[in-house]
């Protein structure tokens, strides 16, 4: 049996992980990693002990605020910087796993925390509609190392 790469095995937590957000517009999942080790997931959705927007608003989801995102949603990569600087896990020199890539906001937090890299599985620019992903292209002239996941998800599981 080929073993899996730590790429791999990562984003696909990530992936599942997205399978748990409760937004009706779009799940995302990220995983915060150190020397291959997991530090911290993530899953974007309301803060805790708020509505659950697919449970509050299974129509439409959360209200919008005044730029037209979601008002109450956490984004999965904030929710795992945040999580970890909670439990006073050293975030400097990460690297962050996530299956959009980061907006322009998260990536100023990204930067800000330290994180030296993000590897991402689809782009937000694409998602969007707009033509560049702005969140990449700051934390690229930055000096983060970001990339485009290019690996194997469907090997990853798969038993002898």
């Amino acid at each position: 049996m080929d073993r899996p790469k730590f790429d791999d095995i990562f984003m696909e937590l990530a992936v599942n992980l997205a399978k748990r957000s409760h937004c009706i517009k779009r799940h995302v999942g990220s995983v915060l990693t150190k020397d291959t080790r997991i530090i911290s997931i993530g899953y974007n959705g309301p803060p805790a002990g708020t509505h659950n927007c697919d449970m509050e608003w299974p129509s439409v989801g959360c209200p919008r605020d005044s730029k037209g995102g979601c008002s109450l949603a956490i984004h999965a990569e904030q929710n795992a910087l945040l999580y970890a600087v909670k439990n006073k896990t050293e975030v400097g020199g990460a690297t962050l796993y996530v299956t959009l890539s980061p907006c322009l906001a998260c990536s100023r937090i990204i930067y800000t925390m330290g994180v030296k890299k993000v590897i991402y599985l689809n782009s937000y620019a694409e998602y969007k509609g707009i033509t560049s992903d702005e969140g990449v292209d700051f934390l690229k002239k930055f000096g983060v190392n970001v990339q485009r996941y290019d690996g194997d998800l469907e090997n990853v599981t798969q038993m002898m």
